[in-house]
């Protein structure tokens, strides 16, 4: 699971940083940061439910 969730954060990094390259994509940008967020939130929660 720690193997696909850091998956989703390089996916959600590369996608931010191709919107932000390519002009025209910047609604990607903001949608790969969102996603990253939740990415985020979402292993961090995992994480301490199994520790529990």
């Amino acid at each position: 699971m720690v193997g696909f969730i850091i998956f989703l954060l390089v996916l959600w990094a590369v996608l931010s940083i191709l919107g932000f390259v390519v002009k025209g994509l910047l609604w990607l940008a903001w949608v790969g940061i969102i996603l990253f967020v939740v990415t985020v939130i979402f292993g961090f929660i995992r994480s301490k439910l199994s520790k529990q």
